[in-house]
């Protein structure tokens, strides 16, 4: 398949507005989920707007190559010595977490005189360092997710204004293959392809960027818990109910344990959390909430079975992600008698009320997917989201083709 450039607008957009910006650009998300091509994308922009190559400097930190036997300080002096005087200067580093004390190298080219920095990271341990601290109030993070369903349509040439397009096919091949730009790419070999791809980018995220870091020696019991979390994918779970399930299988693990496990997978974007808000109370809780995977593909890897057999909580999964995408500030709402899969924020700060189901397919479940929404007593926007082709609103509450939706159509 020749491969096509998705120019990830919204992303790009973001990047562009904080263009000479007196504020360190940092562009983090899963490993493979397309930073260092957005930060490419970025410079051919730049390239096409009167910069000149001389006033870029790249560098790939993932090769050895270039950090190899170099500590910060060498790197620092040799980028400082490839700046054009009296110009604007674009320093793109990816994948930073790679140096020693890349933060003070970041430190010292941001305090340059007409440098502008933009950094990638694979792990959210980044903005929780001494980069953090350093830098307190002076970057702004642009978390970067896979591709969206309707990216990946573009991707693999279909076209959207067919109305006679089988969207519901095309979404099983979504969440079952990968929404990876490099998986994506590697469809027409098959999907033996994809999925050691798939087990090959895990594998590389658990050794380099969880067990070699936080020195995990029990590596079997760690990726015990990423299994059972990807099994759940949706539910409400926590470190104690992980702990007595795997304890039932004959292993032993302390629920203290379980939850750094969680926080490792969540740091490196493997999976989003999702806490749960009180409505009645209207306050956060603390305890049981939910996870999604940055992409659900990976449950071939982590779970390995069929998409069909959970594909309620997979689609609320994309849904989850979509809304991500879309800048919004998300919760899982809890009921006395019930409960709404997303609460949201949107950009404007106003609430909004999502419920995801995969079939209206009797009065029970119609009951079961309205009546949360319906208990709520205030006047912001309430949705359903299924793939019913004719979906029928009530109560006020707006009943809405999910794939329609997540092609961003009215």
């Amino acid at each position: 398949m020749k491969k096509k450039l998705i120019e990830r607008k919204e992303y790009l957009d973001k990047l562009l507005s904080y263009k000479d910006k007196d504020i360190i650009k940092v562009v983090t998300g899963l490993r493979r989920s397309g930073k260092s091509t957005l930060l490419e994308l970025f410079r051919h922009s730049l390239l096409g707007n009167g910069v000149t190559p001389e006033q870029t400097q790249f560098y790939n930190f993932e090769l050895p190559e270039n950090y190899l036997n170099k500590s910060w300080e060498t790197l620092y002096f040799e980028i400082k010595s490839k700046l054009i005087a009296d110009k604007p200067n674009y320093i793109f580093l990816d994948e930073v977490q790679n140096i020693t004390d890349f933060e003070k190298m970041v430190d010292g080219l941001y305090a340059s005189k007409n440098v502008d920095v933009y950094i990638t990271g694979s792990n959210a341990n980044l903005l929780s360092s001494d980069l953090a601290t350093l830098l307190s109030g002076r970057y702004i993070e642009i978390s970067i997710l896979p591709f969206a369903f309707s990216e990946y349509l573009e991707v693999i040439g279909i076209d959207t204004t067919n109305k006679y397009l089988n969207y519901e096919a095309l979404f099983y091949d979504y969440v079952n293959e990968t929404s990876l730009p490099k998986g994506i790419e590697l469809r027409e070999e098959g999907f033996d392809k994809i999925y050691e791809y798939l087990e090959a980018l895990y594998a590389t995220i658990i050794e380099k960027d969880i067990t070699q870091r936080y020195k995990i020696y029990d590596k079997r019991a760690f990726a015990n818990v990423a299994k059972f979390v990807a099994a759940n994918i949706g539910s409400q779970i926590s470190p104690n109910s992980i702990a007595k399930a795997l304890k039932v299988d004959n292993q032993s693990i302390h629920n203290t344990t379980v939850e750094k496990y969680i926080e490792y997978l969540v740091e490196s974007f493997v999976f989003y959390c999702v806490h749960r808000f009180d409505i009645k109370g209207k306050k956060q809780l603390a305890t049981l909430e939910k996870y999604y995977l940055a992409d659900v593909g990976l449950l071939n890897v982590l779970v390995g079975r069929d998409r069909t057999a959970d594909r309620g909580h997979i689609l609320e999964n994309v849904v989850y992600l979509e809304l991500l995408r879309r800048g919004y500030k998300i919760w899982t709402g809890t009921l006395r008698n019930g409960e709404i899969d997303f609460i949201v924020k949107n950009r404007t700060g106003e609430v909004e009320y999502y419920q995801v189901s995969w079939k209206i397919s009797s009065s029970d479940t119609e009951e079961r997917e309205f009546l949360p929404l319906e208990t709520v007593k205030d006047n912001y926007p309430k949705f359903l989201l299924s793939t019913e082709n004719f979906p029928q609103s009530r109560s006020g509450i707006i009943h809405k083709n999910v794939f329609e939706w997540l092609l961003k159509r009215t």
